[in-house]
């Protein structure tokens, strides 16, 4: 990934902490990594993405936290 990107933080990650969670768009591609370990880089679409949230705010992965 050779190209300037903007990520951008979650406003839930806590201000300038090391354990943030921050977003970038590269045309139809959405990237997802999280700041202490800015390496790794999860792609999806932004129909993708949309779904995920959709089923965090539905408590559709809960059963992963217990």
């Amino acid at each position: 990934m050779s190209e300037s990107l903007r990520w951008q933080k979650s406003s839930y990650s806590g201000g300038g902490g090391p354990n943030c969670v921050e977003l970038a768009r590269r045309t139809d591609t959405t990237l997802i990594r999280e700041s202490d370990d800015p390496h790794v880089v999860l792609t999806t679409t932004r129909t993708g993405l949309a779904a995920f949230i959709a089923g965090a705010k539905a408590g559709d992965f809960d059963h992963l936290t217990r």
